[in-house]
């Protein structure tokens, strides 16, 4: 119990010099800088590739469930993105998160690749200014989706391939 007149004054010590008042003037300035660049930033993001998936409203049961990833280069220059963690390749990872209704995560069944890295220069797919680039994969050939209900489907990896997926899809698998 002595020890502890000495330990939390110490404590309290160490987490107050990490408070966000006790930052110098050249975090302030550097925070100023970042929001001064956050419209240049916002027009690079803007040009960046950035993908989009697409699923049949309705899928009934025995039917394949394909989903549709397509990459769109907005830039004016060619862009590159790592193929691995995107339906560009043959399904050796789990780059989709599928949740039922009830947010109960599918489980993936598929492959799971151990990988090097950095990637090698074959693991990237380059893209044309302006151009979209498309692929399909069938669900059923890596996630368990075996009861009827409505799902949703987002894309995890973008830090993986580079691709930005701001929207999620949804279907129903029935009978």
């Amino acid at each position: 119990m002595k020890n502890f007149k000495y330990i939390l004054p110490a404590a309290m010590l160490a987490l107050a010099s990490c408070s966000p008042a006790t930052r110098n003037a050249d975090d302030n300035a550097a925070k100023t800088d970042s929001a001064a660049t956050a419209p240049v930033s916002a027009q690079a993001e803007e040009k960046a590739l950035f993908a989009k998936m697409t699923i049949k409203d309705t899928i009934k049961a025995g039917e394949q469930i394909q989903l549709k990833f397509t990459v769109y280069n907005k830039a004016d220059s060619v862009q590159q993105f790592c193929k691995w963690h995107t339906p560009f390749e043959p399904l050796m990872s789990k780059y989709l998160d599928i949740k039922d209704e009830n947010g109960e995560e599918v489980n993936y069944k598929g492959a799971m690749a151990k990988r090097m890295m950095p990637p090698p220069a074959s693991s990237y797919q380059k893209l044309n200014p302006k151009d979209s680039l498309s692929a399909d994969v069938d669900l059923f050939k890596g996630y368990a989706i075996t009861k009827p209900g409505k799902y949703t489907v987002v894309y995890n990896s973008q830090n993986m391939s580079g691709l930005v997926v701001k929207d999620s899809v949804a279907f129903v698998y029935g009978k």
